[in-house]
Order: C-alpha cells, then structure tokens, then sequence
C-alpha cells in the first residue's frame, strides 16, 4: 500500500560554517587545535604524561601540521582510565555518559557535557539534512538506544532538523514493519544491514519495499559497498546515504554524505581534524588522496577531548563537493584491526561483498570463517542463496564467487552456498568474522 504524505517545505537553512571556505576552516581549525591541546593537558592527567614522556608541550603547535608531533590516543587510554579518568570536567557537568559494549575488553566510557551534546545534535541535523531529509518530515530511528551512541545520537539530530522522531530502536522486525506502514515515515535511520533485514522480512510478508512512503536511508554503525546502497536504493526505491561517528569522538553526525552527490561523507571540520596515516608505519602521516588509517582530534569538546584518536578505519580525505570548503572521506574499506590475514594475503570483509554481490543469486547475507584444520589457516564464506535462486544455480554461483575471490583478492577458500534466512540477521553492528583458529 503506497502511502501519499503532503510536502511541507519548512525553513531549512544551512550553518554558517557549512559554507565557509578552505582558509576559513583552516584557520578555524588552527586556533580551536591549539586551544584544545593545552585544554587536555591542563585537565586529563593522562595527555600529560603522555605529552611530557614524548617531550612535546602544547606551546610547540604552531601550525596545523605541528599536530604530528603528539602521540595518538586509543581505546586501549580510554581503558586504562575507565571509568572517568578522560573526563575534563567534574562531574556536575557531565550531562550524559555513554559506552562501548566492551565486547573485546573492558568497555570504552565517554562523557557529554550539556554544550557537547548541543554540538552533537547540530552536526548530526547537518548531516541529516546533506541526505536529503527535510523538516517536517517523520523519521524512523532503528538504531538502538541506550549505552550505544547510535539510538540517541541519531534521535537529537533528527529532533534538531525539526523533524517528528519515531523512536523504534532497533529489534522487533515485525514491529518495525508495521510501524513503517501505519505511520507513513519518509526516512529511516539504522544500520544497513538492518534495513536490508526489514525489506527481507517484508517481501516474505508479501509487501513490496518500494511500496512504503520511505524516500531516504541515513546508514551507518558498520562499513557498507556501492553495491550495497545499490542493492538497497532498488529493494526500497530509496536514496541510501551514509553518516560517520565513533563513540569515543562524538557518535554519528561527525561526517554525512550529501543525497545529490553520493560521493562519500563531508567531515565538519569546523569540530575535528582528521588525518591519514600509514596504518603500518603510524609516525607517517598521509597527503590527500592517499589511503590508510583515519585519525581524528576534537576541536570544541568540553568533557572528553579527544587528541589524535585512531580509528582503524581505512579510508581516504577526498576535497569537499557538496560543502566545499570540508573535506570528504572516502567510502571505508575496511577496520586496519579487522583485517584478515590468510596465507600472506590481505582480506577484508567488504571485499567479499562487493564480489558477492555480482555474483547473480547470491544475497548480501555472508559470514566468513576461519580455521586451522592443520598447519595452514583456512577461509570459509557461508553466503545465502536468494530465494529464486535453483540449487543448479547455487552450486554455479559458489565457483563463481570461489573464482572471483581468487583473481580478485588472491586467496583460495571454501564457499558455502546456504538457504536464505539460515545465518543469523543484523540488528545492530553485523558480525562478519568468526575466527575459529584457537577453538
């Protein structure tokens, strides 16, 4: 059933900083740099030691390309102080605090102060709005609440735009369903594995994604393909666009892409400084253009600045488009401490993917496994079939991607070509890797 919402054009202007240029935000940036290093000297014990044992003193950043001189910052700090020994402020002015799961250690723990979370929820409406969603509209948030920064982060941007917020979380995929049909949203924000879990669900209910009122995605939370907006623009009928955060800097709304360029996402660089570096040689920092490991420094943060952060995730600085004077970021290849490497050969998860999806009857559902049966690691991709997908075909399509695999990423593996519906489905992050070798 396609739901007609009549458009309402309400005022929709843009930031000031948003169409600032190149010098401008430079200049910005530098002034911001220099006060927030001594800011996180003065008040995290930490940065301290850290910049005193390295020798270098927030007085030797002159200039933006000074910032080199520092040492980075990683979960591995956040750990180390856990809970609150990266606050700056005392904590009567801490107004929120979120966390990592912690899944892989002790959990990660950032605070807000009221100021940091007004930031947050502007960068996030600049990012809603680059996407193409409009005031006035209503916004389906299935991004989890809680701890996550997603659920909240996404919800006071979208309250920001000036949008009517459904706030969904993420789960109950019947629930959600539902909801999309009776309440007619035009946008949705979730994960885009998730959103692809939704139009599953749907077409086995019978109803057409593209039938839904929705017109716009806002994904992120994981790494996704072109093949993979593609994939989703047509199930729903949809412009899919990204948004970039980590809890440890901000949350979502750091970078978003524009809906009319689909080029990658604008970082607003008036509130952070990224970087490239060589994720092997991390003393080397990259030009533009060139790939590695993206680093991040906050320049407005009040409880929990956050100096040369590493990410891990693998991507580009790109000149702005949409926003000119706020570099882009290429679309993320992968996590630097994600990568697998199998007999000498580098592989990341989204290479599968976007091989995956040209391979015709095979889904976008995969996970990999890795084994050591002997002496010798070994690759396993268990991919669903699509449901008009023959077994003929299934078992055509597994040397097809066993082949492209080989000739493309240079490494030999079993492919498992499954029923749909068999692996398991997304709500939040999606877990791709299941490394088995010590098991």
């Amino acid at each position: 059933m396609t739901h007609t919402v009549p458009e309402t054009e309400l005022p929709n202007p843009l930031d000031p900083e948003e169409t600032m240029s190149r010098d401008q935000i430079e200049s910005i940036q530098l002034t911001r740099l220099q006060e927030t290093v001594a800011y996180a000297y003065d008040r995290v014990p930490l940065y301290q030691e850290k910049y005193d044992a390295a020798g270098v003193h927030p007085t030797d950043l002159k200039e933006l390309s000074d910032l080199a001189k520092f040492p980075f910052t990683d979960k591995e700090d956040l750990r180390k102080t856990y809970p609150f020994g990266m606050f700056a402020v005392p904590q009567h002015e801490v107004a929120r605090i979120h966390a990592s799961s912690g899944t892989t250690g002790r959990a990660t723990v950032v605070g807000y102060t009221q100021t940091d979370l007004d930031d947050w929820a502007k960068l996030g409406a600049r990012c809603l709005r680059l996407s193409g969603v409009k005031p006035g509209w209503k916004v389906h948030n299935a991004y989890g609440y809680g701890l996550f920064t997603g659920g909240l982060g996404a919800h006071a941007a979208a309250e920001r735009l000036g949008t009517t917020v459904i706030p969904m979380s993420g789960g109950q995929t019947e629930k959600q369903i539902t909801l999309i049909n009776d309440f007619a949203p035009e946008a949705i924000l979730c994960t885009p594995t998730y959103l692809l879990t939704i139009g599953d669900a749907m077409q086995r209910k019978g109803i057409d994604p593209r039938s839904t009122s929705l017109k716009v995605a806002v994904l992120g939370a994981e790494p996704w393909t072109e093949e993979m907006r593609h994939e989703l623009e047509v199930m729903f009928d949809i412009d899919a666009c990204d948004i970039y955060g980590l809890s440890e800097v901000m949350g979502p709304g750091m970078a978003g892409e524009s809906g009319e360029t689909k080029d990658g996402s604008h970082i607003w660089e008036d509130h952070f400084r990224p970087e490239i570096i060589d994720a092997f040689d991390p003393s080397q920092v990259l030009r533009d253009g060139e790939h590695g490991e993206l680093v991040f420094t906050s320049l407005t943060k009040q409880a929990l600045p956050i100096i040369r952060y590493r990410t891990h995730d693998l991507t580009r600085l790109l000149p702005g488009t949409a926003r000119p004077g706020h570099r882009r970021m290429g679309r993320i290849t992968g996590r630097s401490d994600d990568m697998i490497i199998l007999r000498g050969v580098n592989l990341f998860p989204s290479q599968i993917e976007e091989i995956a999806l040209k391979v015709g009857g095979l889904s976008p559902h995969f996970q990999l496994e890795i084994t050591r049966p002997g002496r010798m690691d070994e690759l396993a991709v268990k991919i669903e079939r699509r449901v008009d997908c023959t077994s003929d075909r299934a078992i055509e399509a597994s040397r097809e991607l066993q082949k492209l695999i080989k000739i493309h990423v240079g490494s030999s593996c079993r492919v498992d070509v499954v029923d749909p519906e068999s692996l398991p489905r997304s709500v939040g992050k999606l877990r791709r890797i299941y490394d088995l070798r010590n098991k």
